[in-house]
């Protein structure tokens, strides 16, 4: 029998914090039974919560601090303040003590990549973390990064994003050997920063094997689904990440005036219902939620802070496949593998 993965949750982060966190915990415990918890924050008011959900409660222990990071924090200030006390300090602790697979937090992502760079340290042969997140797409979803984890990018940054970006492809899209491209503002090799166009060139000239070098890819290219894999620094990725999800938040407003605007189009929304709601669930973030933490010596996720319970279990779903196929010895073996042995998807 499979062991049990067990992951870490900062109960208190996010917006509601364990109003959200322990409803989805449990929600996706259902999905996955072999998800074991560990649950940190202030027992007070986990407690109650947990009690309502008995099977998660059997399947939980929970550890207690009063301490909890404000979303309005400082990084340098929550790591100052927070550290060894705070639910999201401890949450990552477990992970480095061996109590946990994954650590998941909705708190602030500054600080928790602060706290987690300070608590779990840089994998060895990577500059930077990045932030990789899952993208709806017209083909099915890739995987883009970096979304948010640091400003500005070298070319062997870039290249670092390339490897790791595919060795979660690998594994959530179950793609053997996944299509990368470099966003750029244009598709021609003469066109972009210096640093993507040096980046295209290593890609393309080293041949990895486990990836598939497609070249530079334009914004649109990322809704099409053209590569299974988009690289990008973090400020131009955190951007093109928020201006999506405004998007479809604004098409969805559009979407409900124009169906409810007369009787003959609310009659049009009747019957065509089953496609609207293929439609909405198609499209639903919640679906996606959870960025990846990659080039730590651990895994991390972190939840959108206002998600609610059910983009919350997503999030668990996510950090639950990336400890199932075991995400660190992928990364670790390509990254360490540029001049040797490459692991195969799925293998540790």
């Amino acid at each position: 029998m499979s062991r049990s993965i067990r992951i870490a949750i900062d109960a208190m982060g996010g917006d509601l914090g364990p109003q959200v966190a322990i409803p989805g915990a449990a929600m996706a415990l259902e999905r996955r039974p072999d998800l074991k918890f560990v649950l940190t924050g202030d027992e007070a008011k986990i407690a109650p919560l947990l009690d309502a959900h008995p099977a998660l409660k059997a399947a939980s222990e929970l550890r207690h601090t009063a301490v909890a990071v404000a979303m309005d924090a400082r990084p340098s200030q929550a790591l100052r303040q927070g550290r060894y006390h705070s639910s999201m300090w401890m949450a990552l602790e477990a992970v480095k003590q061996g109590d946990a697979d994954i650590a998941l937090s909705a708190g602030n992502t500054g600080a928790l990549m602060a706290m987690a760079k300070f608590c779990l340290r840089t994998m060895g042969g990577v500059d930077r973390p990045a932030i990789a997140g899952l993208w709806p797409t017209m083909r099915g979803e890739s995987v883009v990064l970096d979304i948010g984890a640091s400003i500005g990018a070298d070319a062997a940054h870039l290249v670092d994003l390339a490897i790791m970006g595919a060795a979660m492809a690998r594994i959530v899209l179950d793609i053997e050997k996944p299509t990368v491209g470099l966003l750029n503002v244009g598709v021609e090799e003469v066109k972009g920063l210096e640093v993507v166009k040096e980046a295209g060139r290593i890609l393309r000239e080293s041949d990895f094997p486990h990836l598939s070098y497609h070249g530079f890819v334009e914004g649109d290219d990322i809704g099409k689904g053209t590569v299974d894999v988009v690289v990008t620094e973090g400020f131009t990725g955190n951007i093109a990440l928020k201006a999506a999800e405004g998007t479809a938040r604004q098409f969805a407003a559009h979407l409900r005036a124009a169906m409810s605007s007369s009787w003959l189009t609310r009659l049009g929304y009747l019957l065509a219902r089953s496609a609207f709601d293929a439609l909405r669930e198609r499209m639903d973030p919640r679906r996606a939620n959870g960025g990846v933490f990659l080039g730590l010596e651990g895994i991390v996720i972190k939840s959108h802070g206002g998600t609610d319970a059910l983009g919350f279990a997503s999030a668990i779903e996510l950090g639950y496949d990336m400890a199932r196929f075991d995400l660190m010895s992928n990364i670790r073996a390509l990254v360490l593998g540029r001049d040797g042995p490459l692991a195969t998807a799925g293998q540790a």
